[in-house]
């Protein structure tokens, strides 16, 4: 390096260099190092770019990730006509697997989240409907809110942050140690033996935890109005009944079916779409989440306004 440095010096001032005093090898490798010139692609460049490059960036980016996301949804239709035909292949051990920890293992955070989120309820409500003597209708709050849009909600963002995220990082993971390549070599679809059985699971479990979820936000929603508004179990529990329609139940449990098919297909498209490193594991996690959150508020904004149209 100092000689190249030297020779380079000599070469803007016009100095002749002697090389014959050198050792053979140094001059082989300063004739090296001469042919293999820097690339002028290859020299790091300081200019950012301007703002029409980067809207343009964004918006190429935006269009490939549309299309990789419609190819997907493209192909996971396919597969789930194959399932239908009964001409899908996966293994039956790992849906149930999958059922397990997607239903079972989240009872504890869900029962959680859902017995605060209607203890809330209850205590904002209270606070309101005391003013005016109406802290019967507490129960008909927490239990209309719960039952129609909260309990399909919160249960779906924590399977968001849970389960979607896992998805994504189990296929990521996968994706890195060539595991998928692997089993494209082998002849199965991975969409088949990976995709769909994480998918099913989901659809069946987030119906079971929907009801459950409403059950805990009610229960919570109960200990604020029996500690709080000195209301009894007959009261709180007539009033709930009353203010429950079949109609709003199973709008919810709609709901959470929905929220379920988001959030698997939001998990393993970016599992699917993980580079091959590791750090694109965990930026293939956080995507999982984020996307499966803005599509979850997407879907209940426009599911209530279309319940509100048809009259649900």
């Amino acid at each position: 390096m100092f000689l190249m440095k030297v020779m380079n010096y000599c070469r803007q001032q016009e100095i002749v260099t002697d090389r014959e005093g050198l050792p053979d090898g140094i001059r082989r490798l300063l004739e090296l190092a001469e042919i293999v010139q820097e690339q002028e692609a290859a020299k790091p460049t300081t200019d950012a770019p301007s703002f029409l490059a980067r809207v343009g960036t964004v918006s190429t980016d935006s269009f490939f990730s549309l299309s990789e996301m419609l190819h997907f949804l493209g192909d996971v239709t396919l597969t789930f006509v194959k399932l239908v035909r009964m001409r899908a292949r996966y293994r039956t051990a790992d849906l149930l697997l999958i059922v397990q920890e997607c239903g079972p293992q989240a009872l504890p955070i869900v029962t959680l989240i859902s017995f605060l989120m209607g203890a809330i309820l209850a205590f904002v409500g209270a606070v309101q409907l005391r003013q005016f003597g109406a802290q019967i209708y507490v129960a008909d709050l927490v239990a209309i809110a719960v039952v129609r849009d909260m309990g399909a909600m919160m249960t779906g963002i924590i399977m968001a942050g849970r389960t979607g995220a896992a998805f994504a990082a189990k296929l990521g993971t996968m994706k890195v140690t060539q595991e998928i390549d692997a089993l494209s070599t082998l002849g199965f679809s991975p969409l088949e033996f990976l995709v769909l059985p994480r998918v099913i699971a989901l659809c069946l479990m987030m119906p079971l935890l929907c009801l459950y979820s409403d059950l805990m936000g009610i229960l919570g929603g109960a200990a604020v109005g029996l500690g709080m508004l000195d209301l009894s179990w007959t009261t709180y529990y007539h009033q709930t009944i009353n203010a429950i329609t079949l109609t709003a139940l199973f709008g919810g449990i709609f709901k959470g079916v929905t929220y379920g098919v988001l959030i698997a297909l939001s998990g393993c498209l970016r599992g699917m779409q993980c580079g091959g490193s590791a750090s694109a594991v965990g930026e293939a996690a956080t995507s999982a989440v984020v996307t499966s959150i803005v599509l979850i508020v997407t879907a209940c904004g426009v599911l209530s306004v279309v319940f509100y149209i048809i009259g649900v």
